[in-house]
């Protein structure tokens, strides 16, 4: 039997992956290789901080452009995203206020394990996280641990951060 191009990765095992509360991730198709998320099974979609957001055309795909500031309380750090628009959807947040945000389909490296989720778009400059991984982003035989924290891998992000600047000045 043939896998699709984007398959999940790694999640073949009987075994469950357990999450805490919350958890580095990294979205290597948006160039993020750290985002500290937290992880909310109230929550039906995840969603991403990001401002500046704009509709474009990016080689001849309909997309979407914003800018985010990737770590907590560093609003100095700020990087730009290209992805392609998946949908217009309206979305209720925890206080129950509707708003209507751009949807992107990009890959979540979690752990050992990389799949596509979906994520909307919106301004978390108020939350203490700039990314929140809803139930449709946890995928079986993920478990989540309420009490515990970073399960996972741990993540020096100002170092990735930096890493990936010192090699963009040298090219």
């Amino acid at each position: 039997m043939n896998k699709p191009a984007n398959a999940t990765k790694h999640l073949h095992s009987a075994s469950p992956i357990i999450l805490g509360w919350r958890e580095w991730v990294a979205l290597p198709d948006l160039g993020l290789p750290a985002i500290k998320a937290k992880v909310d099974t109230g929550a039906k979609t995840s969603a991403l901080h990001a401002f500046r957001i704009a509709q474009v055309n990016h080689q001849g795909i309909d997309s979407v452009q914003f800018l985010i500031h990737p770590l907590q309380h560093d609003a100095t750090l700020v990087r730009e995203c290209v992805a392609p628009l998946l949908d217009l959807r309206e979305v209720s947040d925890s206080g129950g206020h509707k708003e209507l945000r751009y949807v992107i389909e990009t890959r979540l490296h979690i752990g050992n394990n990389e799949y596509p989720i979906e994520i909307t778009l919106t301004a978390r400059d108020d939350m203490r996280f700039r990314m929140l991984l809803g139930r449709q982003g946890i995928r079986p035989p993920m478990l989540v641990d309420a009490s515990a924290s970073f399960l996972l891998k741990r993540l020096n992000a100002r170092q990735l951060y930096n890493h990936r600047l010192s090699q963009r000045m040298k090219k």
